[in-house]
Parts: structure tokens; sequence; C-alpha cells
């Protein structure tokens, strides 16, 4: 962070998260590398998850997927089925991140929306540069939509992420509609990945607040082999020609995070090419905030799962 008075209007509990993140997360993550982050990660995950919430069962496995197996863990509500299906992708820029990571957030969500929550861990780079991601995250899309019985499914599907996650849940909602894929029911973007550009207003007010400018960078570096990719919709839907046809959307952005404006602008384009679109902000929380569901815990994580949570029963009470 650049200082105190950049973080002027932000909620006190997000202020304390952000200092304890700073006493145990690197300056720079170019300079950690992906390997020492993620091990960060891991640890902060196992301090985080200490006394999960209960749900109905929690079940690890695999499926098919288009290099390999592909890891998943599948949150079933306690509550009796037929459920309704999510299918969620954890953020960390397509380099970080895991089942792990976003484990309370998806036993929250499995609890208070009655949906089974089908959590995805599809490649990461560098290893794995684009399109490995997308590639992952559509082919765990259809693998919902024709294992409904294994899942317990209603046959109503809808795709959650966040941040990078939020990006990928974007992509396949914009897939399945253009090659007549899954029909998805809703999507919802938690301070997605998307029309990230660097003279946005949210850049040059918010970078260094959990993520800086050289952060967004290295992790196009990493993602990205060419810069044609960057260009490709499939890697950014906010560079699509046309969204229209793709499932109703609720794009969800925080006040102080680089990636609002990015997040604001797709909003803008699904509704401008007909797609029914509810646009939230949390002014005053950071990049990340929804995942804060333990230790540290934010009251403004616990609104936006609500709202997810909302949001899901409504759009898939069939």
């Amino acid at each position: 962070m650049d200082g105190d008075s950049d973080l002027d209007g932000m909620h006190p509990e997000a202020r304390e998260a952000l200092q304890r993140r700073e006493r145990f997360m690197p300056d720079s993550m170019r300079d950690a590398g992906a390997r020492r982050i993620r091990l960060l990660e891991s640890v902060a995950s196992r301090w985080q998850n200490w006394n999960p919430p209960a749900v109905g069962g929690v079940t690890d496995g695999t499926i098919p997927g288009p290099d390999g197996r592909i890891p998943v863990r599948a949150y079933r509500p306690d509550t009796e089925g037929p459920y309704p299906t999510v299918v969620f992708y954890h953020g960390g820029g397509f380099v970080i991140g895991s089942l792990d990571s976003h484990d309370l957030l998806c036993r929250h969500l499995a609890r208070e929306s009655g949906c089974v929550v089908l959590s995805v861990d599809y490649r990461l780079a560098p290893e794995h540069p684009f399109p490995a991601a997308v590639e992952d995250a559509y082919a765990a899309l259809e693998w919902a939509a024709d294992n409904t019985a294994t899942l317990r499914g209603t046959g109503d599907l809808a795709v959650v992420g966040d941040s990078a996650g939020g990006a990928l849940a974007a992509i396949v909602a914009l897939i399945a509609a253009e090659t007549d894929g899954p029909e998805l029911d809703y999507q919802y973007l938690l301070y997605p990945g998307v029309g990230l550009e660097e003279d946005q207003d949210s850049v040059r007010e918010h970078a260094g607040i959990v993520l800086s400018e050289d952060d967004l960078q290295w992790f196009r570096e990493c993602y990205y082999d060419s810069p044609v990719d960057e260009r490709n919709p499939y890697a950014d839907p906010a560079k699509a020609g046309d969204r229209s046809g793709v499932a109703p959307a609720t794009v969800l952005t925080a006040g102080f995070d680089p990636l609002r404006d990015g997040g604001r602008l797709y909003a803008d384009q699904l509704e401008a090419d007909g797609v029914p679109t509810r646009y939230v902000e949390y002014e005053d929380v950071m990049h990340g905030f929804a995942t804060m569901l333990g230790t540290p815990e934010l009251e403004r994580a616990h609104d936006a799962v609500a709202d997810v949570a909302a949001d899901l029963r409504e759009a898939l009470a069939h």
C-alpha cells in the first residue's frame, strides 16, 4: 500500500485484513515466484480453514479433461436433493489459487444457496499458459451438465467465480452461448479479471492495494505466451464482439480494487448486448474480500456470499 490516505473510506475490518496480509505476503509476487506464493497460500489456507462450517457432504475426485484428469471438489448442502448445480472457479491470476484457497467460500455458498457446488482445480500458468485454464473450465462445465445424476442435480446450472475465476465463469458462459453448449441459467462474477486497462481510474487509484501494477503485469506474463492471446475473447470476454445470448449475470466489484472498472465495463457491455445484468459494487472493501470468511473474517464477505446465494436461489428456482 502506498499510504493510509489511499484507504480513506475503507471498512475498518478490511484495513485490519490488509495489515495482516502485509505481514504475511511478500512485497513482490514476481520476486517471490509462483512456487513460493503457492506455498504461502497453502499455509494461509490451513490457518483460515481451521474450523470450517459443516455442509451435507464434501467429495474430492477428478473428472476427464482435455489434458488429463481435472481435480474437483463437490460440496452438497445439508438438505434433501436434488439440487441446482453451481460450477465454481477460484481466483489467483491464473497462477495461484486452489481448491483449498476457496474452500470456505464454496462451503458457505453450498449452505446458503442450497446448490451443490463443484469447485474446479484448473491448470495454472506459467506451467500451463492460456488456453489451458479455459479448456479445463469448459470441460468441467460440460461434465457438470452431463452428470446431473452423479451430482444429484436438478439440471439447473450456474457458474460462479472470483477474480481470474470470475473471468473463467464469464468465458465459459460466452463459449456455451456461441457453440450451443450447456444451457446455463446464470453467471455470477465476483470482481472478475476482465476488461482491465492500465489507464483505468481504478488501476491508477488502487494499484498497490492487494495487487500492484507489477503483480498484474506478472500475472499476464505468466498466463499469455503471446500478445495476440490477450486480444482473444476467450481470454478476456470484454474483447468479444457480441455477448448477446449469454446467461443472465450479476457482476460484483470492490471499490478499492484495480480491477473494479474492468468489471463495471463488462457489466455495461452485457447490458448493451441485451443480457439481463445486475451490477453491484461493495465500495468499502478491496480485491479478494469475498474469500475472507475465516481468519481474518470480514462482515462484507458474508454480505457478498448472501448476495450470491440469493441471486442463485432466484435464478435457479425452476
